[in-house]
């Protein structure tokens, strides 16, 4: 599911090799650059996550891979494939098809992806629908997929202002997993999730790695959650990638100043050293 909502279904895709690779990617609101990055690629059933304090390019990267930039008023050139097909530049048809059934996005705020109006069941249904499957298989393919984040199917008969917000993020995940995404771009999804909560999440993410091999770019201010989750972690400041590497290396022996300052800025208990 992205920002957006409901999104049409995907055509079938030949897989290649890195699974989603991004290069020389510039992001610009006019002649201001808010995102320049070289290197990032995604591989299968890997955790990356893109660490960075608000306003270092994050977000900006993220609707970029969604092909949802131009919404917000941005360009966008370099890079950016899934399985080696180019989705910089691609047409607005086929972009709007891989969003929710190749690449699924996660957001702060899950209510945004549900509309107030409509019971959980009835969007995440349609959801499925758009993308090829019918009233009875829809139905089911929710049920099993809310069982698969560990959320009862009777849920879908609420409407979102009646679930907590970690009910409703684990709803979103649901739909990704319901869609058989292959990408889910995870966007500061536990940053509102009280600790307990939180944890909970992180343990699903790591479930549909293993259980289904999806491939998660975790987008984070919060290194301590990366460094629990990820991988491999990039580390962004001003829309650049100043240094990134394997998760335990990177943050036991950060080579850039930046990443020094953001390790300097987590919070630690009285007595830990």
């Amino acid at each position: 599911m992205t920002a957006e909502g409901v999104q049409p279904p995907a055509p079938a895709a030949q897989e290649s090799g890195g699974r989603l690779a991004i290069a020389d990617l510039e992001v610009r609101f006019g002649a201001r650059r808010v995102v320049s990055m070289a290197d990032l690629r995604l591989d299968h059933a890997e955790i990356i996550g893109l660490a960075g304090e608000s306003g270092s390019g994050k977000s900006m990267t993220t609707l970029a891979i969604l092909g949802l930039a131009h919404t917000v008023g941005a360009t966008v050139t370099g890079s950016i494939t899934l399985d080696g097909l180019e989705l910089v530049g691609l047409g607005s048809d086929r972009l709007r098809a891989i969003r929710g059934r190749r690449i699924a996005a996660i957001f702060q705020s899950p209510s945004t992806a549900f509309s107030p109006v409509y019971k959980v069941g009835s969007v995440f249904v349609r959801a499925l629908r758009l993308h090829g499957a019918g009233k009875s298989e829809a139905e089911d393919r929710a049920a099993e997929a809310m069982r698969q984040v560990l959320l009862s199917p009777d849920l879908m008969r609420r409407y979102p202002s009646q679930l907590s917000g970690g009910q409703l993020q684990r709803v979103a995940i649901a739909v990704a997993v319901a869609l058989r995404a292959e990408i889910l771009l995870a966007d500061e999804a536990t940053s509102a999730l009280d600790v307990t909560v939180q944890a909970e999440v992180l343990d699903l993410l790591r479930g549909l790695r293993e259980s289904i091999g999806m491939s998660i770019l975790f987008i984070s201010h919060d290194l301590a959650v990366v460094a629990e989750l990820c991988d491999r972690v990039a580390v962004m400041r001003s829309g650049v990638i100043v240094e990134q590497g394997l998760t335990g290396e990177v943050l036991s022996a950060p080579a850039d100043a930046y990443t020094i300052e953001l390790l300097a800025s987590v919070p630690k208990l009285a007595g830990a050293p």
